[in-house]
């Protein structure tokens, strides 16, 4: 649109200084040539843009030119009008913040930040809400948000007092007081330990163990007819309980190490000497069934020696007893030499102050809750105590011995069942006495806050070890980028990563493979224990993946069924129960349950599970073989077909099966024939010794010399190469 100005004389210097301005905002040139044409006509036609806040129309539809007053005046209204400057929230961040405590100091959700990170080389698979982030990540998805940073004022972090509780130093020993010596009994399975125990005890326990063997810890307190008090902790002697023993002997003073007479020093006997001489602990060797005609005692004792266990016959200081546990023959001998033994170690305890001893065993009773098998090491643990073990505590309710008879008291060296714990706590751990709930509370949070930095710690070390391995990886990818534009760039970039569009069906099928996710449930802590050392040794990835998904003390519960179905699993259980209506509930949602009493058995069942999880494979079995003696072709119809002539070395040839012809140790073809032929006549078997002519499907040329070989097809199921090792 043109415009038309009105000039005078008095107004050009505001025009120059206008079009200088307007010049210098780009926004037109007036050009000197044209302003003697502005000042002879009264009405010139200006070719300027005109700024609004130079120019202005008049009443008449035309334009004059703003005073300077007027400008100013404008230029105040426009600043008037501008809007203010939006202040950004501030958020206090420190130093290694949690997902989700940076999620709360924004008040915004979980998500929220993963989303800011989704473009930030960090792996988020590996973030939890509880994973530290570092000072750059922070900061970015702070300004992701719209955010602005800030550090929050430095309190003088007080160090967290240590509220653990511990054992007490050791006692005067003038305050110290006999207490019953503590023998564990150890060695290979099925060598006569807990028949020794109950011909001790003159009780059944054998006879009611699942398949003969002891598969817990028993801890039992022997009275002797001189009086003497014994407790005896009977461990399991097969190998998928190394734990137990181990744990058996941290809490023992004296070792006997059963060994039967005919079977000699086996697998889990050198374990068990090892684990004696790990704890320190002295040994007494009872060489058992030394009734059977078979028996060797003295080739156990050259046996042992091969282990630096030397016998008292042979220079050493180890008591060695033969004796016959199922009858009962020189157990008082055995016996004499543990109390012998026992006062030669002066074995001496404190029985005043707090309560400390150690778990044994520990499991979830349907009457009295959660149940622990203790002995008691020092002081006299009493009903209403307030004990602590692991990050579990208890106020002592009901006190039983091996019987079930109820007990006021239990001192050291006395075996206790003890019940009102909170929550089951883990076999191997110690329990200590303290003044009150609230003491209690204050070690179980301390504790607590240790494994939580423990954790943090190690998610720092993975975080930083993916951290290191995704910028290694970037460095690589951009070497020899740096001098290309950025065309060339794009286009290298993209013919490296070319080939890992054809890598997804593969990486499909490694998504695919096999799993077995199950669930394990167990009467005590220690079965689960010795089940998950097992599966610990689980080797066979590549054929299927083994998933643990739970595991736990306690009947089968209706928790196991929803999980095992949320990821069809099956739910194994160790000496544990299944009702019936868990049972139905199981059979309508298609889950297996699969109860076991005997260790070695429920592996078993695993390993049939594992091993249906394989695809099945083909098994050829050969029927025959035969030699080409020559070659020729004959005439069907309009064509020549090749035919050859073989005698049967091996077997029978059947047309009805699948045939292979191998040249030079090579298969060059597999198929079924077109004909099979006996002088004149169709056939369908040649037998051995027969010659015979034959016309393969495809009609492919044979040569002399061939092997033609005719062989069945059968598919058989794999086994699982894991090894549990028993």
């Amino acid at each position: 649109m043109n415009w038309r100005v009105m000039l005078t004389l008095e107004n050009l210097a505001y025009l120059h200084r206008a079009c200088k301005q307007l010049h210098s905002l780009s926004y037109g040139k007036v050009h000197r040539t044209q302003w003697k044409p502005v000042l002879a006509s009264a009405y010139p036609v200006c070719p300027v843009q005109l700024h609004p806040q130079l120019w202005q129309p008049d009443t008449n539809s035309q334009v004059r030119l703003l005073t300077t007053k007027e400008r100013k005046k404008s230029g105040k209204e426009k600043l008037l009008r501008i809007k203010p400057k939006v202040e950004k929230q501030e958020v206090e961040i420190m130093a290694e913040m949690t997902v989700k405590a940076l999620a709360k100091a924004m008040h915004k959700d979980i998500d929220h930040i993963y989303e800011a990170l989704l473009n930030m080389d960090i792996d988020l698979d590996v973030l939890e809400p509880e994973s530290v982030l570092n000072e750059v990540w922070i900061k970015h998805i702070i300004k992701t948000s719209g955010m602005k940073p800030k550090w929050a004022k430095l309190k003088e972090e007080k160090v967290k007092e240590n509220k653990d509780a511990v054992r007490r130093p050791p006692a005067d020993p003038a305050s110290l007081t006999p207490k019953p010596p503590v023998v564990t009994i150890l060695g290979h399975v099925d060598h006569g330990k807990t028949t020794l125990l109950d011909s001790l005890r003159k009780t059944q326990v054998a006879a009611m163990e699942a398949g003969g063997i002891t598969q817990h810890i028993g801890a039992f307190l022997v009275h002797l007819p001189s009086g003497e008090k014994i407790t005896f902790l009977d461990t399991p002697g097969h190998a998928a309980f190394s734990a137990m023993r181990a744990r058996g002997t941290q809490v023992t003073d004296i070792v006997i190490l059963v060994v039967a007479a005919e079977d000699g020093v086996m697998k889990q006997t050198v374990e068990s000497i090892q684990h004696a001489k790990n704890a320190k602990v002295p040994i007494i060797v009872a060489i058992n069934k030394c009734d059977k005609p078979e028996a060797d005692p003295e080739r156990v004792k050259k046996e042992l020696l091969a282990h630096d266990v030397v016998c008292e016959d042979y220079g050493g200081d180890v008591q060695t007893i033969n004796i016959s546990a199922l009858k009962g023959d020189n157990l008082m001998a055995l016996a004499e030499a543990t109390v012998t033994l026992a006062e030669v170690l002066e074995l001496k305890a404190d029985f005043m102050g707090l309560a400390e001893g150690t778990i044994i065993e520990a499991r979830t009773d349907k009457g009295k809750g959660p149940v622990t098998t203790a002995v008691i090491q020092r002081g006299t643990l009493r009903k209403g105590c307030i004990l602590v073990a692991g990050k579990s505590w208890a106020k002592v309710r009901l006190m039983f011995d091996e019987n079930g008879k109820p007990m006021e008291t239990a001192s050291p060296g006395m075996p206790v069942e003890i019940a009102g714990w909170k929550e089951v706590p883990s076999a191997g751990e110690d329990i200590l006495e303290v003044e009150s709930e609230q003491r209690a509370h204050e070690v179980i949070d301390w504790r607590v806050f240790v494994e939580q930095q423990e954790k943090i710690k190690k998610d720092l070390e993975v975080i930083e070890m993916k951290q290191k391995e995704h910028r290694e990886a970037y460095e690589k990818e951009r070497e020899g980028l740096t001098n290309m534009t950025w065309r060339e760039r794009q286009r290298t970039m993209y013919k490296a990563k070319r080939h890992l569009m054809y890598l997804r069906p593969k990486e499909r099928v490694q998504s695919d493979k096999n799993k077995l996710p199950i669930i394990i449930k167990g009467d005590v802590d220690g079965s689960v224990e010795a089940i998950l050392n097992i599966l610990d040794t689980y080797d066979a990835d590549e054929e299927c993946e083994l998933d643990v998904l739970h595991f736990g003390i306690g009947d089968i519960s209706e928790n196991d069924l929803n999980l095992a179905e949320t990821f069809q699993g099956i739910v194994y259980g160790f000496n544990v129960n299944a009702s019936k209506s868990i049972q139905q509930l199981a059979a309508k949602k298609d889950i297996k349950i699969k109860v076991h009493n005997i260790i070695y058995r429920l592996i078993e069942d695993l390993q049939a599970e594992l091993s249906c999880t394989l695809p099945h494979v083909v098994e050829e079995h050969i029927l025959g073989e035969a030699a080409v003696l020559a070659t020729f072709e004959v005439t069907v119809g309009k064509k020549k077909v090749p035919v050859a002539g073989c005698r049967v070395q091996k077997g029978q040839l059947d047309r009805k099966m699948k045939f292979k012809v191998i040249r030079k140790g090579d298969v060059v073809w597999s198929g079924y024939l077109s004909s099979l032929k006996h002088h004149q006549d169709d056939v369908s078997v040649v037998k051995t010794g027969m010659e015979c002519g034959l016309s393969l499907e495809k009609n492919v040329e044979l040569q002399v010399g061939d092997e033609i070989v005719c062989f069945s097809e059968e598919e058989v199921e794999q086994k699982i190469s894991w090894n549990p090792g028993f």
